[in-house]
């Protein structure tokens, strides 16, 4: 009987990791079924398909509770999965606040949960960790850094490297003086950078007169959501890729923290790194971030490698002022690209997908009996 799997993403950046790793599985083992809660991404690598989870967002503190009868809809579709046709194993990929019901949901019922990237549990709120060492078989981390958490709290882990270390291609030499714009890849949080990131590039583009303004969309916003904020600006070129074609000849980044300043880190291209939450959430967050820094960068290199300006200090003038130094400093340029290169090689030599799909295969042939606890919630 072929094995069967059931993999949860709940945004776009899992969604893209799960359907790398679904691949990898079927790679190794062709014969093996896999279910899942998704996007278009993972849905397109499944065998079945359970829920558009990452339609729904729901993230930050409070958004979650609006979108509260779609996330209980998701959650019922997997524990009717787990009563009616059990998976050998439940696959939870980041996405936290949904995921920990649906490994709860498997772990009563006696199935092995592997958990594939970490929720930034180094970040805020460490007591996380002591709720997934009650579910899980084993945690795959893409930090190097997130070992050591799970292993000082007794949950059997790996690191396996990233998986953007496959898909972002080497780095290029600029060409001209192009400017990349990354507001963001959720509509909502597009929607409040994208004032600030177009007021910081019109300060630039008085200074620079001659630099190309690159806008970039992700696969999940359409062209006309930017319509609104690019009205009488051609010079700012709104584009969507999937190779980095553009992306990795760019002089500078204005990027928000997360995968795209990561994704910039991996290019090697200065940036200037920022963030903006609404004022009840940052008020809430300001009191559960653990770390001095935001950006991926500057926390694997434990200093300030990029500049950050996060919420009042998220202001066009000073990320314009901060973009021009660089730019107009190339000793300042060279290093910070050299730094940022150098720390490429932190996230592992490639293949994270398969070393993820090869950790979570050796668990299956196993069907070592795994006893019901009881109801964790």
């Amino acid at each position: 009987m072929a094995k069967h799997i059931l993999i949860v993403a709940g945004d776009a950046s899992g969604d893209r990791h799960a359907a790398s790793l679904a691949a990898a599985l079927k790679e190794k083992e062709p014969s093996l079924r896999v279910t899942s809660c998704g996007g278009g991404r993972l849905k397109a690598v499944s065998d079945l398909f359970l829920f558009p989870l990452v339609d729904i967002g729901g993230f930050g503190f409070w958004e979650p509770l609006m979108k509260l009868p779609q996330l209980r809809k998701a959650l019922g579709e997997i524990r009717h999965l787990i009563r009616t046709a059990p998976p050998d194993a439940v696959v939870p990929v980041d996405y936290y606040g949904f995921n920990i019901h649906a490994a709860r949901a498997a772990r009563k019922a006696g199935i092995p949960v592997i958990y594939y990237i970490s929720p930034q549990v180094w970040a805020s709120r460490p007591g996380r960790v002591k709720k997934l060492a009650k579910v899980l078989e084993k945690m795959l981390v893409i930090f190097p850094f997130e070992e050591d958490i799970y292993r000082r709290a007794g949950i059997p882990v790996r690191f396996v490297g990233h998986p953007l270390i496959d898909s972002v291609p080497a780095p290029a030499e600029p060409e001209g003086l192009s400017i990349g714009l990354l507001p963001g890849s959720r509509r909502s949080i597009a929607a409040r950078h994208l004032p600030i990131v177009i007021k910081a590039s019109e300060r630039l583009r008085s200074i620079f007169p001659g630099a190309d303004f690159v806008l970039f969309r992700p696969n999940e916003i359409e062209p006309n959501f930017y319509a609104p904020f690019i009205s009488g600006r051609p010079w700012i070129h709104l584009i969507h890729e999937e190779d980095y074609a553009v992306r990795k000849k760019l002089s500078l980044a204005l990027s928000v923290s997360g995968t795209s300043a990561l994704e910039n880190m991996l290019l090697g291209i200065p940036m200037v790194v920022f963030y903006k939450l609404s004022t009840v959430t940052y008020m809430i967050a300001r009191r559960l971030i653990r770390v001095p820094f935001v950006a991926i960068p500057n926390i694997l290199a434990g200093r300030a490698i990029v500049p950050e300006f996060l919420q009042n200090s998220a202001d066009p003038d000073k990320i314009a002022s901060k973009a021009r130094g660089i730019l107009e400093n190339k000793t300042i340029w060279d290093s910070t690209r050299s730094e940022l290169l150098s720390l490429r090689n932190k996230l592992g030599g490639g293949n994270a997908s398969r070393r993820a799909a090869e950790e979570i295969l050796k668990i299956l042939p196993q069907k070592t009996p795994f006893p019901s606890t009881g109801d964790l919630a």
